[in-house]
C-alpha cells in the first residue's frame, strides 16, 4: 500500500522570490514568468499550460479554457487582472505567432522537461532550498484557494479532479481549525 505524500505548497515569501527570478526584459524570461503565473493563479498542470492556445484565452474577460485536460476533460477558469496584463504583454512581444501561447525561440512546442528544469533552476536562484516543480505551483494554487474559500468542491472543479477524494488532500494541508487548536493546546 503506497502512501500519498502531502503537498508542500510555497509560502507567500517563496512565491514572491520565485516570481522575481525571471528577467522580463528577455523574451524567454517573460514567457517563463507568464507560464509560472498561470500555473500559480489558475492551477494549471504542466501539460495544460504547454498546450494552451491563443484561442483558449479571452483577454477581455480573463476567461481561460482548458481543453482536454487530464482525463480528456474541459474546464473554464478565470485569470486575475495582473496575470491578464502579463499575458497581453507576452502576446504582443512574442516572436512567433503560433496557435500555442508558449513556444520555443524557434516557434516549436516547449517540452515538459524544459519546464521542469526551468522550475528547478529558478527555485535554486530564488534561494528556496527545496524541490520546486510545476506541480508545486498547482499545489500552491489549490492550497491558497482552499484557505480562502473553505470550499473543497469549488477547488475540485477548478483543478479538474473527477473525485472529491482526490482533492481532499488539501484538507490536511490547509486546515485553520486544526492549526489553531494545536497551537493553543496546553499553553
Amino acid at each position: 500500500m503506497s502512501k500519498k505524500k502531502l503537498p508542500d505548497p510555497l509560502t507567500p515569501d517563496e512565491r514572491a522570490a520565485l516570481l522575481r527570478v525571471p528577467n522580463r526584459r528577455y523574451l524567454s524570461g517573460l514567457r517563463n514568468l507568464v507560464m509560472m503565473r498561470i500555473m500559480l493563479d489558475a492551477g494549471l498542470r504542466c501539460a495544460e499550460v504547454l498546450a494552451l492556445r491563443v484561442a483558449h484565452v479571452d483577454l477581455n474577460t480573463g476567461k481561460l479554457f482548458v481543453r482536454e485536460g487530464k482525463g480528456k476533460k474541459d474546464r473554464a477558469l478565470w485569470l486575475n487582472p495582473d496575470t491578464i496584463e502579463l499575458l497581453r504583454e507576452w502576446r504582443e512581444r512574442r516572436e512567433h505567432q503560433s496557435e500555442l501561447y508558449f513556444t520555443t525561440r524557434d516557434g516549436g512546442p516547449i517540452n515538459s522537461r524544459y519546464l521542469r528544469a526551468m522550475m528547478e533552476r529558478y527555485s535554486e536562484r530564488a534561494g528556496l532550498n527545496r524541490h520546486c516543480s510545476p506541480h508545486t505551483l498547482r499545489h500552491t494554487f489549490a492550497t491558497d484557494i482552499y484557505k480562502q474559500t473553505r470550499n473543497l468542491e469549488l477547488v475540485r472543479r477548478m483543478l479538474g479532479h473527477r473525485f472529491l477524494s482526490t482533492t481532499a488532500i488539501y484538507l490536511h494541508v490547509a486546515d485553520p481549525e486544526v492549526e489553531e487548536a494545536m497551537k493553543s493546546f496546553r499553553v
